[in-house]
């Protein structure tokens, strides 16, 4: 689903996924102190969309080399996810899942990524990792909010409702996804 809204910026973020040791991980990472917007909280690498990107899933590729390292080739994009609309920001965001090599070696830029986290998929979907919080309104719509836990991390926000978008399509695939590198 896309979203137009002439008042937010488009931007985009890219998750990357891998399969090591008979499961599927979910990359996240933890935003540093010192960048603008959700200080501190997890999420997936992206930003805003500049015209030199020429498209969204550039973006998404661009910002997540310029924050972790991981270079736009040893990304193998998977597919799109709904927009999303971000609260305490401007952004309507895309996200975009790519696959990656499980044992990448990452280079975080220190001023934007202040941590990489690894989650399991099978952790994510088991009963209590996620919490619905009451109805907002968010553009004029009402949405849930998510929030998941992991290890005293907490996923919320637009990365919550991504993150869920994503588990709901690895439910309905359960089974069917290839072992070796999605």
């Amino acid at each position: 689903m896309y979203i137009t809204d002439a008042s937010r910026r488009p931007s985009a973020v890219l998750i990357p996924v891998y399969f090591y040791r008979g499961q599927y991980f979910i990359l996240f990472t933890r935003r540093s102190e010192l960048v603008h917007h959700h200080k501190g909280e997890i999420s997936f690498p992206g930003g805003g969309f500049q015209p030199e990107d020429g498209s969204l899933v550039k973006t998404a590729l661009r910002e997540s080399y310029e924050e972790i390292g991981l270079a736009p080739g040893d990304v193998k994009v998977l597919g799109e996810l709904d927009d999303m609309l971000t609260r305490g920001s401007d952004y309507i965001v895309t996200p975009f899942v790519g696959s990656i090599l499980p044992e990448y070696k990452f280079k975080l830029d220190s001023f934007e990524t202040a941590e990489i986290i690894r989650i399991p998929v099978a952790v994510l979907l088991e009963e209590g990792c996620r919490r619905e919080e009451p109805v907002i309104t968010l553009g004029d719509k009402p949405v849930v909010p998510y929030v998941y836990a992991y290890k005293g991390n907490m996923i919320i926000g637009a990365t919550a409702r991504i993150l869920k978008q994503l588990l709901d399509i690895f439910e309905q695939l359960s089974g069917e996804l290839p072992k070796d590198r999605i």
